[in-house]
């Protein structure tokens, strides 16, 4: 049944998609976006090619054209420029996303926001701070160094915040400060008509009317183009230990996990590697981990917090034949060893040469986190495949680096089948097709059975109602058809 079929028979309507522009449309947008935005239009190949997916398997489909605004008056006017033609738009942070959220199957016009990279406001008695959405993490925590804050979430790659809002991103500090949904206070976004819309304002909470903030957190710009986002802000920790933890299975160290969580120990990153992940690491980190299953703990809070929290997470891991845990609080040395597992995605792809890394996630209650590890790490080895895991673990959120020669069209096949069933059991442990990756072009097909027919239909009624035209990123999340 296609998603047509569900919302008329829900009373609802969906946006169908546009067709890809003819030649003759793609000229007329062209020339008036040269005629506005002079050089900051191009049609080149390889930025193009740049600007379409490369993450994964999803086939590359570039835009016709890529734009890139400087400011929010830019954005409202290019929206305008291609809803008059009906020409499809894309938003584009960094391009770090691994859906295929950023390609263009309908041709149409790349929309850059990185030149949109101003800090326009920091409120430090309020703890919270107003961005362009071209605004990186880094950039922002180097801006706020200085004042004792800091923006808490780090998803790895240095994204641009409004493609972390887009996809509603989380990372490694999740686990204690939230994820996009719970740290972005306010938007303002370009809706498809070109109008710009205020979804909230500063206030830390409020109950005026419908969350349209969170609305578009996660929208992966199929309503509208974020163009300012309001975040919240921490004060930087006065102390921060963390280290690393050993096991004997990837077992022991979920249900070490389960515990610490389960107990109450305000735990700001665990991390977990598989034995093939630390090879990996090590070999690209140089560092010298012991080759089994390892936790990456940190802990914040005051000197006295953070070493009794450390102290009575060593106790629970040793309870599960782990440890010993080697905790420090020297920056230098903590910053080395999260350094290697942001870069564990590179380090997969040496294991390997010739292969092509595909990342995927899913995410299950914690209370089921062992189980469902324990039992993809059995389908990986039963399948004959490489895919070290690493994960998110204090919030049920796991990855796999599913390395896979693509020329192979035996090993492509057993790999789409491992991936289908990881979803299949993450869904029967009442888990998510995707913890922080988000849907795109890849995972549309997982929504149906996650969340049932008439949760798809009033996406596709929202949809349908701020897109009529269907000119935002189409055929992403859900589609016609």
């Amino acid at each position: 049944m296609t998603l047509s079929t569900l919302a008329g028979a829900a009373g609802l309507a969906v946006a169908p998609p546009p067709p890809r522009p003819d030649q003759a449309a793609v000229e007329a947008i062209l020339t008036a976006l040269r005629d506005t935005f002079g050089e900051l239009v191009t049609t080149a190949a390889a930025t193009r090619e740049q600007h379409a997916n490369s993450a994964s398997w999803i086939v590359a489909q570039p835009p016709d054209a890529v734009v890139f605004p400087q400011c929010t008056a830019d954005v409202q006017k290019i929206v305008r420029i291609c809803a008059a033609h009906r020409v499809p738009i894309v938003p584009f942070g960094t391009g770090t996303s691994l859906e295929g959220q950023i390609n263009a199957p309908f041709g149409g016009v790349s929309v850059d926001t990185r030149d949109m990279n101003r800090v326009l406001a920091v409120h430090a008695e309020d703890l919270d701070v107003v961005v362009e959405p071209g605004v990186t993490r880094k950039q922002l925590n180097e801006h706020l160094r200085d004042q004792g804050l800091f923006f808490p979430l780090d998803p790895g790659a240095d994204a641009a915040l409004g493609g972390m809002a887009a996809t509603r991103c989380s990372g490694t500090n999740a686990v204690r400060y939230g994820t996009m949904k719970d740290v972005t206070l306010a938007l303002k976004a370009v809706l498809a008509n070109g109008e710009l819309m205020t979804t909230a304002r500063r206030a830390k909470k409020s109950s005026a009317g419908y969350d349209l903030t969170r609305l578009f957190v996660g929208s992966e710009g199929t309503l509208g183009i974020i163009t300012e986002l309001t975040l919240k802000l921490h004060g930087i920790p006065e102390a921060i230990a963390g280290g690393v933890c050993p096991f004997p299975t990837v077992e022991a160290a979920c249900k070490t996990v389960i515990a610490t969580i389960q107990i109450g120990i305000p735990v700001a990153r665990i991390e977990l590697m598989d034995a093939l992940q630390v090879k990996a690491v090590n070999a690209y980190s140089r560092l010298a981990l012991p080759e089994t299953p390892v936790l990456f703990v940190e802990f914040h809070g005051s000197p006295a917090s953070v070493a009794e929290q450390s102290e009575h997470f060593g106790e629970i891991a040793a309870e599960h034949g782990g440890g010993p845990f080697d905790w420090a609080t020297r920056p230098e040395e903590r910053s080395r060893l999260w350094q290697a597992r942001h870069d564990a995605y590179w380090a997969a792809n040496a294991l390997r040469r010739g292969a092509k890394a595909i990342a995927s996630d899913v995410c299950v209650p914690i209370s089921r986190l062992a189980e469902c590890v324990t039992a993809t790490q059995a389908d990986i080895a039963e399948s004959g495949l490489v895919a070290p895991i690493v994960g998110h673990v204090g919030d049920g959120n796991f990855h796999l680096a599913l390395m896979v020669d693509t020329e192979d069209r035996d090993e492509v096949v057993r790999a789409e089948a491992l991936l289908e069933r990881m979803v299949e059991r993450a869904l029967a442990m009442d888990g998510t097709c995707t913890g922080e990756h988000g849907i795109g072009q890849g995972k549309m097909k997982y929504l149906k059975a996650e969340l049932g027919a008439p949760a798809l239909a009033v996406m596709a009624a929202v949809k349908a109602a701020l897109d009529p035209a269907g000119i935002m990123n189409p055929g992403k999340i859900v589609a016609a058809g």
